[in-house]
């Protein structure tokens, strides 16, 4: 069954638009305090359709993730009381509760992780808020761990990427199978030891 392959066509199409740029941001921003949907995924295809871009398109990701963890973090701080239900009931409540561990155990340390890492930051934006960290800090190391990644990622697709893209666009379907199933070994291990 060809399910990446098509995907992946609708991904570059997409990263080729004129206003692209406007949907990375939204999808940026939205990432960080409530969306399940990383921006990489489009970050990366813009980074290796348009090369010569990469660094703008890796700073409007950064810029953009940093606002939506300033609303997740305003989430936390006024409303994380209506919140929890809705994080239950989406079966995210464990994964809240070890994100305040963390703080509690590293403090804003965990921020910078939490931003370069593929976690889901928007439980840390939040987290950040009901515990009333520092705000300075937090967008700090959210602005360095951000960045950090996505500059990564857009400078890795922006050098490599017009290269390896018929290499890519060949093996996508195994590239896209593999990825899957590795996500969800790493799910059911750490649902088994959670």
């Amino acid at each position: 069954m060809r399910l990446f392959g098509p995907l992946y066509d609708r991904v570059i199409a997409w990263s080729a638009h004129r206003h692209a740029p406007r949907y990375l941001a939204v999808l940026s921003f939205t990432e960080s305090s409530f969306f399940p949907i990383p921006p990489d995924v489009m970050l990366a295809p813009m980074s290796v359709s348009r090369p010569e871009r990469c660094w703008w398109f890796a700073l409007i990701t950064t810029v953009a993730s940093v606002a939506g963890a300033m609303l997740g973090y305003a989430i936390g701080y006024f409303a994380l009381e209506a919140l929890l239900p809705w994080i239950e009931e989406v079966g995210m409540l464990g994964e809240y509760r070890e994100a305040v561990r963390w703080f509690d155990a590293w403090g804003l340390w965990v921020v910078l992780l939490a931003g370069f890492t593929p976690l889901p930051y928007k439980l840390f934006t939040i987290a950040a808020g009901a515990l009333n960290l520092a705000l300075i800090p937090f967008l700090i190391g959210s602005f360095i761990g951000r960045g950090a990644r996505f500059f990564l990622v857009g400078g890795i697709a922006g050098k490599v990427g017009p290269r390896v893209e018929p290499f890519l666009r060949r093996w996508i379907e195994w590239f896209g199978w593999g990825v899957l199933v590795l996500a969800a070994i790493i799910w059911v291990v750490y649902r088994g030891n959670g």
